[in-house]
């Protein structure tokens, strides 16, 4: 054009400099600036727009804002066009302060009325999305009384983003109020929410979105959506249902997406089918680091350290460079396998062989697997070590492996340093407890039972779940709310006389409480797993899994129990804590009792 002698306007520059912004091509893009200024379009409102647009995208920030600041009128354009450009550029913060500068200026301009401005969907959306990066509960409110004032609340992408906003700011019930009140919604919404429900572990509640969505024919969901209600069937273990959007994958002809069959593989590896979740890895025509990892974490949780590091070794033989994330599996799976020469060989090689700095999750695993092999000395040496400050996690896995082996000393130093970092949190209190408990120390148990009172701090309720034909039942401690309490309490009682007959001693050292074995062993007999267990057994045929999900870690005694259970009637149990997978089988464990 410009060989050709043809003169550009205004409508030139706005193109040009877009196409730089798609390119991220700084060095064109001030070309065109320079070209624009000689023409005298620089100040043109379209012009300035696209170029505070390119400078954001190329990351050029301070440029970006002299280019606003230059502009002797702005429009709502130049000002959503600045504010998206600090979003981009994770400069939130900046962006609100901006958005306060325009509301402060707006204020003062004569004839501008609450329902004017240069406010509109668009800027709101990229305001929102500030929000969602600042996380902080006020300023999510405060924008969003804004959005409801200038009547921007029935705008679509508004609402998307407002329930992303509520959501990062750990408002979940305020995205799903945001997401009922919306009048039209389309599959950005649908997504949305099952995906905040999913990642708040409000498993049921992200499925009941997707069967709502898909009764309601609202719109076509997708592999986004897919994955997200995947996700929630891995956290909540519902495999019936996680089964059938399998079938959907495989009609939808998605097995072959990534994501979704990343999804898939964690969905399975959770929900206790690991050999199921390896047949939809092997399926996969191209694998990730994510995929691979997602399969290297699956055979950890399930005690399977062997075949996690055959499927490192392969990914390694594939062209697949393991990243932070995979090394986090390949150590939880030695932990979990008390593999502590193999932990230490990968624990080095990350760091000399693939130039990965450990992490305080990779810390982690270690002090957990030295910990827990008894070798108490060595994980508070790599501690102390340690470049950056220890986390609650580190200093909880000591902990838990002084209650363990019965560290009386690491367990009270550890504990100083849990209190000091989470003083709120009961499970600290509660193993520190543990291990007075097994030391004798009842005075001890006491002081801490009382200073748990004086503080407020409260223990943390025990409970399991138990799929049944696609209902998740929910069990707590001594619970004696679900419709068929009697029937289990009376099987449960049966099965006491089968256990003893079997050689069934109680484990009375897993109750705290300074009282008779007797009453130690009543206290043993309601824990809500073996609730679960006996409620499984009962209502489902003999040959189908008893699959059990735990949110604390199971007992000694809950775990002799299930074990000599397995081995009286017969059957496979399953019982997922926080840490790993219990597969029970004729007698056996699969953690080889290393857990």
């Amino acid at each position: 054009m410009r060989k050709s002698a043809i003169n550009p306007n205004r409508s030139t520059f706005p193109c040009a400099i877009k196409s730089c912004s798609a390119l991220c091509d700084l060095i064109s893009g001030k070309q065109a600036h320079q070209q624009a200024f000689v023409f005298g379009y620089a100040s043109d409102l379209f012009t300035s727009s696209a170029l505070i647009d390119m400078y954001s995208k190329c990351g050029e920030l301070d440029d970006a804002r002299n280019v606003f600041d230059e502009i002797p009128h702005r429009n709502v354009v130049s000002w959503t066009s600045m504010i998206n450009g600090y979003v981009q550029n994770d400069s939130a913060r900046e962006a609100l302060l901006l958005f306060k500068e325009r509301l402060v200026e707006e204020s003062s301009e004569v004839g501008v009325d609450d329902d004017g401005g240069c406010v509109d969907g668009v800027a709101m959306v990229a305001i929102l999305a500030a929000c969602s990066r600042v996380c902080e509960k006020n300023v999510t409110r405060g924008v969003h009384g804004f959005v409801i004032k200038r009547g921007l609340d029935e705008v679509l992408g508004v609402g998307n983003t407002l329930i992303d906003a509520y959501a990062k700011c750990g408002m979940v019930d305020f995205s799903r109020k945001v997401f009922d009140e919306m009048n039209d919604k389309d599959l950005i919404s649908w997504n949305s929410i099952i995906a905040v429900c999913a990642q708040h572990g409000l498993a049921d509640e992200a499925i009941g979105v997707f069967q709502s969505m898909v009764s309601n024919a609202e719109a076509d969901y997708n592999a986004i959506t897919l994955s997200a209600v995947l996700l929630a069937c891995a956290h909540s273990g519902a495999l019936r249902v996680g089964k059938e959007i399998h079938v959907q994958v495989i009609k939808m002809y998605l097995e072959s997406n990534v994501f979704v069959g990343t999804s898939i593989i964690d969905m399975y590896c959770k929900c206790g089918r690991v050999n199921t979740a390896r047949r939809a890895f092997d399926r996969m025509n191209f694998k990730n680091v994510k995929s691979w990892s997602a399969m290297i974490a699956g055979y950890g949780m399930h005690g399977q350290a062997r075949e996690a590091l055959k499927v490192l070794s392969d990914m390694i033989n594939a062209g697949v460079r393991p990243n932070s994330i995979s090394f986090i599996s390949v150590l939880s799976a030695c932990c979990h396998a008390g593999m502590v020469d193999e932990g230490w060989h990968w624990f080095c090689a990350m760091q000399h062989r693939f130039n990965i700095k450990p992490s305080v999750e990779h810390y982690g695993c270690m002090v957990d697997l030295f910990g827990r092999a008894g070798y108490l000395k060595r994980a508070y040496n790599l501690i102390m070590d340690m470049r950056a400050r220890p986390d609650f996690v580190i200093w909880c896995s000591l902990l838990a492996s002084c209650r363990i082996h019965k560290n009386v000393e690491l367990g009270e130093i550890s504990a100083r340093k849990l209190l000091e970092l989470d003083p709120n949190n009961s499970g600290y209190y509660t193993l520190l407890s543990n291990i007075y408990a097994d030391a004798g120390r009842w005075e001890d148990v006491k002081k801490m039972r009382v200073f748990m009172k004086n503080h407020g701090v409260v223990k943390s309720p025990g409970f399991s779940l138990v799929e049944l034909k696609g209902r998740v039942h929910v069990f707590l401690v001594g619970d004696r709310q679900h419709q068929q309490h009697e029937k289990i309490y009376a099987y449960l009682k049966e099965l006491s006389w089968k256990l003893l007959e079997a050689g069934y001693v109680p484990s009375v050292g897993s109750v705290l409480h300074d009282v008779d074995e007797e009453e130690k062993e009543m206290t043993l007999r309601v824990h809500s797993e073996k609730l679960a267990v006996v409620f499984g057994i009962m209502n489902s045929a003999h040959g189908v899994t008893i699959q059990v999900i735990k949110n604390l870690r199971t007992c000694e005694d809950c775990h002799t129990t299930v074990k000599l259970i397995s081995k009286i009637i017969d059957r496979e149990i399953v019982i997922r804590d926080p840490k790993r997978f219990h597969h029970f089988s004729k007698g056996a464990c699969s953690c080889g009792d290393y857990w």
